[in-house]
């Protein structure tokens, strides 16, 4: 489970495509109203605004009601934990990857 939140992880929520592609739209802009965000999508609201309580549970959207629209802006540092995770791995296999060509210049020699 996320350490960012108890509710949704962080891995969880952007496993679904519709997820990412959501995260890219608001990346893209400071703030998108739903019915604009519906419009980028072949589903309707209802489907929209699942995804979008996914990653609110994620920590990943914030929103906040402005008369009778819900807007929703991205909350990235929850991403730090993606990001962080992708690292130690990406380190993990360089390591790795060095000790097996040490390892084969060893036999070559």
């Amino acid at each position: 489970m996320s350490e960012n939140n108890e509710l949704r992880d962080v891995f969880d929520a952007i496993a679904d495509p519709t997820r990412r592609r959501l995260i890219r739209l608001l990346a893209e802009a400071e703030e998108i109203p739903l019915h604009e965000l519906t419009a980028q999508f072949q589903m309707g609201r209802t489907a929209v605004s699942k995804h979008l309580t996914i990653l609110k549970e994620a920590g990943l959207v914030l929103d906040r009601k402005v008369g009778r629209e819900t807007r929703f802006r991205l909350n990235a540092s929850p991403l730090r934990e993606i990001q962080n995770w992708v690292a130690f791995y990406g380190k993990f296999w360089s390591t790795n990857m060095l000790r097996l060509n040490q390892l084969l210049e060893e036999e070559e020699e």
